[in-house]
């Protein structure tokens, strides 16, 4: 029987922070939340979109540079360290 009380008090301890979901800090959060528009998930989607753009043009001139310019900046100003 320990087995099976064990089991009960775990279950009610899950059933009562689900009960407690909306109540908390960020259940007035939860509350005023909303379904975006169409206009806000074109916006979001526009922003995110760019990020990435952008963060993968960064990281292509970084990857330019150490393939390009590295070498020669390491045979001209490194080598005679």
């Amino acid at each position: 029987m320990a087995f099976l009380d064990r089991a009960k008090r775990a279950q009610d301890q899950l059933d009562g922070r689900i009960r407690t979901v909306g109540h908390g800090k960020f259940g007035r959060v939860l509350r005023m939340a909303r379904k975006p528009t169409v206009d806000d998930y074109v916006k979001v989607l526009e922003v995110t979109w760019l990020g990435a753009v952008l963060i993968g043009v960064v990281g292509f001139l970084i990857y330019i540079f150490f393939t390009q310019a590295g070498p020669w900046l390491w045979s001209n100003f490194f080598a005679s360290l």
